[in-house]
């Protein structure tokens, strides 16, 4: 009998534990064309703000030796516009869709939370996190900042809210702590961390934003070192970790750390049908240990 696979995270029944992380799957219907989704418990879309963001100028995404860096600078359309286009089409994407939200103040955050609750996503992620921004500023460094977003968002929404971190974050398991005091129901650890590149040729950055977010295997230590930390301190944190993941060993290690889901990014980017094959070596792995369901793994690290 094969392993079963659903995971609850903050109150969200998954059907798999495999999420698609925002950035990387567009709007998640253009992936849904050409990818098989049925491995995904949930896709996460690209994240929105108030307005329409231009973001920033060529060159925006280059490869490192090991993933990639992006400075794209969250281009999007604004809520009202994205509302228009994604309502209609949610009900019809064969998998549970996501929305990312981005604002400059904690209203913002508020007024795209309720348009995609509106437009009919099934979560939410606050993105406090995003590295490349023309300021350099990050929600995600003070507790007080993702406080004051996080209630802005939850009191404007009934369905569930994730605080999307960063790995730069220094008090990692203070801003979860505060974020899930102030309405999160979940926390994702984590987004991209900070990285710069040089172009040999021309002896320019890589990105023409100079420093941008790197994502790609490097990640995962540091993303695992998160969840570890956040999952040791408080293990009623419930935990969606992401960052480096190719396979379905990587996916189990960051449960065993502490989270009851995972995203995947960059992989999906090479490899848009990787949630198949990563599905298979998950089930096998977990077939292997003798594991039954995600519980049995979920936060089971053991210290030396």
């Amino acid at each position: 009998m094969a392993p079963d696979l659903t995971t609850n995270v903050g109150g969200v029944v998954l059907r798999s534990p495999l999420v698609a992380a925002s950035g990387t799957v567009g709007s998640v219907w253009e992936w849904a064309e050409v990818a098989d989704v049925r491995p995904f418990g949930a896709a996460v879309a690209k994240s929105v703000a108030p307005e329409e963001w231009t973001g920033r100028r060529p060159p925006r995404v280059a490869p490192t030796s090991a993933g990639m860096l992006n400075g794209v600078g969250i281009q999007n359309p604004g809520i009202e516009k994205w509302v228009s286009t994604m309502e209609p089409m949610i009900p019809k994407i064969r998998v549970p869709v996501w929305g990312s939200a981005v604002a400059s103040d904690p209203d913002g955050f508020a007024l795209v939370a309720k348009g995609l609750a509106g437009a009919g996503v099934g979560a939410i992620e606050i993105n406090l996190s995003c590295p490349n921004l023309e300021d350099g500023h990050m929600f995600s460094f003070s507790a007080e900042a993702s406080t004051a977003v996080i209630e802005a968002a939850s009191s404007t929404v009934d369905i569930p809210i994730g605080a999307k971190l960063s790995p730069n974050t220094p008090e990692i398991v203070e801003v979860a702590t505060a974020c899930v005091s102030a309405g999160a129901d979940f926390v994702v650890l984590t987004n991209t961390a900070y990285g710069f590149g040089i172009n040999l040729e021309n002896r320019k950055p890589l990105l023409s934003g100079g420093v941008g977010g790197y994502s790609g295997p490097g990640l995962k230590p540091i993303s695992m070192r998160c969840v570890y930390e956040v999952a040791r301190s408080n293990p009623d944190i419930p935990i969606v970790g992401s960052g480096g993941v190719l396979s379905g060993a990587d996916v189990i290690e960051y449960l065993i750390a502490g989270a009851s889901a995972v995203e995947m990014g960059t992989v999906l980017m090479a490899e848009p049908n990787a949630g198949v094959r990563i599905e298979q070596e998950l089930t096998s792995i977990l077939d292997r240990l003798g594991v039954t369901s995600l519980n049995e793994v979920v936060g089971t690290v053991t210290e030396w």
